[in-house]
């Protein structure tokens, strides 16, 4: 019996060293490291880009009101004094450009979801012109003689060489929302826009028909040139593609629209002919409000 349990004790030990030596044997297993995808879009990020755009503008018309005041002097003495006014509509066309285009924004995932928020900020530089060439602003007026005190009615056109319309600049602030699909985001928004603008009245002349006769009465030809920022809306959809390594390529289309604006213009003349001199002022103004579409890619790099 002694001898029987000094065997199963034997056994005993020596299977428990041999787990212990096949434990021992098994070198631990090591962490799994899990390394981050460099094609996939980050879950948040700072960015900014370059590219190009295509833009199609609408400058719609001009809506023109000139009117025109003369005191006519002869030989130093007062004789005439009158005035005409007038409104015209002068049709713009609408213009294409190419303009280089920058932007730059910010963009956050929603927790652990595929939807997210962000904002970007665009610049287009457009330098987009509408002209038109020789147009007329029909006015009516009178003149009063001064010996007699009678007034006499007559119609007087304004006569404008160039008429121009311009967008220099756009700069649209949009907020949006936006859905992943893996190395890919689809967004849309609105937000507010910012765009420089020029109106242009070149060579404008004051014209008085008087007894059947087309007289120059402001004389030389003018120019008037007024620049303006106008505030507007716009609406932005777009999508971007992650090359890898944070950089990504961003398409998107743009519709903007600006507030109606006016400019104003006023210059004194003074038309001498002989013994007789003219002096008066051209006052008026132009108000407008262009549309513009832009197809914007750009290569960015987000951070």
């Amino acid at each position: 019996m002694r001898d029987l349990c000094l065997a199963v004790a034997a056994v005993t030990a020596l299977v428990a060293g041999s787990a212990e030596a096949a434990d021992l044997s098994q070198p631990a297993a090591a962490p799994v490291l899990v390394t981050p995808n460099p094609w996939s879009m980050p879950n948040s990020a700072f960015f900014a880009g370059l590219g190009a755009s295509a833009n199609a503008v609408h400058f719609g018309s001009q809506d023109v009101y000139a009117i025109g005041t003369s005191n006519v002097y002869q030989n130093g003495v007062l004789v005439d004094y009158g005035s005409a006014q007038g409104p015209a509509k002068i049709s713009m066309n609408s213009k294409f450009a190419f303009a280089p285009s920058l932007q730059a924004g910010y963009y956050q995932r929603f927790g652990a979801s595929d939807w997210l928020w962000g904002a970007k900020l665009t610049y287009n530089y457009l330098g987009a012109t509408s002209t038109n060439n020789n147009s007329i602003i029909p006015q009516f007026g009178s003149f009063t003689n001064v010996s007699n005190g009678v007034s006499v009615p007559f119609s007087g056109p304004a006569y404008v060489r160039a008429a121009q319309t311009t967008i220099v600049q756009e700069i649209d602030l949009i907020p949006f929302l936006g859905h992943s699909f893996g190395r890919t985001m689809v967004y849309a928004g609105l937000g507010p826009t910012l765009s420089q603008t020029r109106t242009q009245l070149n060579g404008l002349v004051g014209l008085a028909d008087i007894g059947g006769s087309i007289v120059d009465q402001s004389g030389a030809p003018q120019n008037f040139s007024n620049y303006s920022w106008v505030i507007g809306g716009a609406a932005m959809v777009g999508a971007t593609y992650f090359l890898g390594s944070g950089w990504f390529i961003d398409v998107n289309y743009s519709y903007a629209v600006t507030s109606r604006h006016t400019a104003n213009f006023a210059s004194p003349f003074t038309n001498p002919n002989g013994s007789t001199t003219s002096l008066g002022t051209l006052v008026g103004s132009s108000a407008w409000r262009p549309s513009t579409q832009v197809v914007s890619l750009t290569i960015n790099r987000a951070f």
